[in-house]
């Protein structure tokens, strides 16, 4: 065996292996930091170009819905005069409005702005890792 070569790992000593395990250890999470984190960057492309394009469909429905409200508007005004026919719809969708705002209401009254569920789930573990040490 040449001077140079290192031992084998079965003839290596117990601090050369602790040696290594943190070389190693370092390693492997700097890797997998960069491996997340060029992850999040292309998560975070998908998530902007969904985004935009969920908001320029958002406003093409919003074009589309005014204009049914004016052929709303237009049809009754076949019936009644054109001052009424808006003031009908305009009446229509304020009441809508006012339906949406009340069960909106009511589902953020329903939210907790802390999780809750996830709060009892660390304390159970933390409460399980001190009695585990104390077990001991």
């Amino acid at each position: 065996m040449k001077p140079t070569e290192s031992t084998p790992s079965t003839e290596a000593s117990v601090s050369e292996l602790i040696t290594k395990l943190s070389s190693q250890t370092s390693r492997l999470l700097r890797d997998e930091m960069r491996l997340a984190q060029r992850e999040f960057v292309e998560s975070a492309k998908h998530a902007g170009m969904g985004a935009g394009l969920f908001s320029a469909a958002g406003l093409l429905a919003m074009f589309g819905l005014g204009s049914l409200i004016t052929a709303a508007i237009a049809a009754l005004s076949l019936a009644l005069p054109v001052w009424a026919a808006a003031l009908i719809v305009a009446g229509i969708l304020f009441a809508l409005a006012a339906g949406a705002g009340l069960v909106s209401k009511k589902q953020l009254d329903q939210a907790s702005p802390t999780p809750e569920m996830t709060l009892a789930n660390v304390k159970q573990d933390i409460d399980e890792v001190k009695d585990a040490r104390h077990a001991r």
